[in-house]
């Protein structure tokens, strides 16, 4: 009987001697094994049922909020595979562990030290006071923001489709966008609502909430409700907000003016200011990780293509549902860059001063992306294109933008999902699923446990530049 008893318990034991990090990982797919196994069902495909890599890479693309699909969600899926991917996609932008803290809490079991560490690495910039209070605030900002969405996209989709199609494309579509998903019911994802402001407007606005993260959310909460009750005293914001906002805000002017400029003789020449307008600035919001567009972007040309390239891999920030080396990792680096140039061994932003152990975290994970997108785009042009020679114009183009979309979970495409073979659709997989969990995090994970003390040895200067 013991020795039974042994047996069951011995997995549990097992799981009990992971890593956070392993936890993590393991729980992402899990959770993409299931997606996968119901979406290979015949009850998820309109007509035959889809493959099980096919499966695999819809459920990996909705888990890890990308939206790169090699089917049409709207017309190729069923309401019940609809719903699969809609449930993947809330659970993969809220994060499984949120998920799982938060019913612990539901039960009262609890929170154990290594979910703590898991909410600390996925959501906060510094200790909080309350476990408890902070994940409910994080469901209940989630749910209200997705229902007020919901509510306006309905004003516009409700007359366009009916009642129950359109409630059901106004929800599926304020998640997919507040979640950086990207995920559509429409063949041409938002192009022919492309002059309408109510969506527009609406769309964009859930990317941004969505790409700020929901610490930064809470903490503006904080901020405006503090300040309106004590008006003598300011509140102040922490540094990683005003990083935040200041990076999102600068980002999102950058790459609307280099959009309308580098295009107003292109793809939006013959068309209105205000409509030239809306395009610019939706890509520029969208190309940051959300995956929607209101233009084909094939219309584009090579520099456009290659600045949405530079905003995908930038991403949106840490601790929010989308990917890229996040927002804080760039002013970092030009904060390392001003410092050194002033040559101060220091890296301060408004007047405060970066730790050393940050900064080596951040030079770390812009490395390890260069490195992983760099290898799988190699890995991509040997799978998808074996005849070098014959190459058609702007593969290099197309698969270093599929490459960068796929590790920075935004969805975008210029057309190559749809001729992936196997070995580029497992490329892509890998790519994003790396991209969601986080390359500190798989590192972490294949590493096992990181040692607290090293040997140090004799220091030595080598030549560099």
């Amino acid at each position: 009987m013991k020795a039974a008893t042994l047996n069951i318990l011995t997995p549990f034991k097992q799981v009990k001697s992971l890593s956070p990090a392993q936890v993590l990982v393991c729980s992402y797919a899990l959770a993409i094994l299931l997606g996968t196994l119901l979406l290979a069902t015949p009850l998820a495909a309109e007509g035959e049922r889809l493959s099980f890599l096919d499966a695999l890479f819809t459920a990996t693309s909705a888990q890890c909020v990308t939206g790169l699909t090699l089917v049409d969600t709207g017309t190729r899926l069923s309401f019940f595979g609809q719903i699969v991917v809609l449930a993947l996609i809330q659970i993969g932008g809220l994060g499984i562990t949120t998920f799982s803290v938060y019913l612990f809490i539901y039960l009262r079991v609890g929170v154990s030290a290594r979910g703590r560490w898991i909410i600390n690495e996925t959501l906060l910039h510094s200790p909080a006071g309350s476990w408890r209070e902070l994940v409910r605030s994080i469901f209940v900002l989630t749910l209200v923001i997705e229902a007020l969405g919901a509510l306006m996209l309905s004003f516009v989709f409700v007359p366009a489709l009916g009642w129950g199609a359109g409630l059901f494309s106004a929800i599926f579509h304020a998640i997919s966008a507040f979640c950086n998903a990207g995920f559509s019911l429409f063949s041409d994802s938002l192009v022919g609502f492309r002059s309408n402001p109510l969506v527009n407007m609406t769309i964009t606005f859930l990317i941004i909430l969505g790409g700020i993260g929901f610490l930064v959310m809470r903490e503006l909460l904080e901020f405006f409700r503090y300040k309106a009750q004590v008006k003598k005293r300011h509140p102040r914001l922490s540094l990683h907000t005003r990083i935040v906002l200041l990076a999102t805000l600068f980002l999102i002017t950058y790459g609307t003016l280099m959009i309308g400029w580098l295009e107003s003789d292109n793809a939006l020449l013959g068309m209105s200011a205000l409509e030239g307008f809306w395009i610019a600035f939706f890509q520029s919001v969208t190309t940051r990780t959300a995956g929607f567009n209101t233009i084909d972007l094939n219309l584009f040309g090579a520099p456009t293509l290659f600045l949405m390239i530079f905003l995908m891999f930038i991403g949106a920030s840490p601790g929010s549902a989308g990917g890229g080396i996040k927002t804080t990792s760039l002013a970092l680096f030009f904060a390392i860059f001003y410092s050194r140039l002033k040559g101060s061994p220091h890296t301060s932003l408004f007047r405060r001063t970066i730790p050393d152990e940050v900064i080596t975290r951040a030079l770390a994970l812009v490395m390890l992306a260069i490195t992983l997108v760099g290898i799988a785009l190699l890995g991509l042009l040997i799978v998808q294109s074996p005849d070098l020679a014959h190459e058609v114009p702007r593969e290099f183009l197309s698969y270093s933008f599929e490459a960068v979309s796929a590790f920075a979970t935004v969805g975008l495409s210029l057309g190559a999902t749809a001729k992936l073979t196997v070995g580029g659709k497992l490329i892509i997989i890998g790519l994003m699923f790396a991209g969601r969990v986080g390359l500190l995090t798989m590192a972490f994970a294949i590493a096992g446990r990181t040692r607290r003390t090293a040997p140090h040895y004799a220091e030595e200067n080598i030549m560099i530049g």
